[in-house]
């Protein structure tokens, strides 16, 4: 059976990641509230952006009646979580510079934690999972941060890094995977895509 794969996400790096893949999908943008619930665990949260988005193609899709039994959605959403005084802080893009050197001041010599999470949905059935990294960043100056901010880097990076890019130079440490702090993780990914790969020639 022939499946049809959509990638909720506007991200180029999600578009090269699952290409790396050897798949075939369409990019269909998802529009949904990123905004966490009081009280909602990072994890919840980060697995719940993913499954809205999913959810929110699925939706126009079906509203367009371009939806079929071997079609998916695949969604996929990142954020970072550093402890700072005992609290654990959610980083998401920055708004703007301030932002941004708070969040960056955060990080600066800390161990922090990345989740990504990834969501497939289709009539046949849903998969997900989140994987979660530990990134180390060395102690960073006034003036690293600053010229950081300037390249442009940051603005639609979760935490307001891209470990791919400039900010690859401040990490001293990483435990998990690499290509989920980039934006979506091959391995966890690929194997989504296999259970619904094998729902599908199920029904054949």
């Amino acid at each position: 059976m022939n499946c049809d794969l959509y990638l909720a996400s506007a991200s180029p790096r999600r578009q090269e990641l699952l290409q790396s893949l050897g798949v075939t999908f369409t990019t269909q943008p998802a529009d949904i509230i990123e905004e966490r619930s009081e009280g909602e665990a990072a994890t919840d949260y980060v697995a719940r952006l993913a499954r809205e988005k999913a959810q929110a193609v699925y939706g126009i899709l079906s509203a367009q009646n371009r939806w079929q039994t071997n079609t998916a959605v695949l969604g996929s959403d990142t954020i970072v979580t550093v402890l700072v005084d005992g609290v654990c802080q959610v980083l998401e893009k920055p708004r703007d510079f301030a932002h941004f050197q708070q969040m960056m001041t955060w990080l600066s010599g800390r161990t922090h934690e990345v989740l990504t999470a990834v969501h497939l949905c289709s009539t046949l059935g849903s998969w997900s999972v989140v994987v979660k990294t530990a990134v180390t960043f060395a102690e960073l100056s006034e003036q690293e941060i600053a010229d950081y901010w300037a390249t442009g880097e940051p603005l639609d990076k979760a935490g307001g890094y891209g470990i791919q890019g400039a900010a690859g130079k401040f990490v001293q440490h990483l435990a998990g995977s690499y290509f989920a702090v980039v934006g979506l993780p091959l391995y966890e990914t690929e194997q989504l895509l296999k259970q619904w790969r094998l729902a599908a020639n199920n029904v054949e």
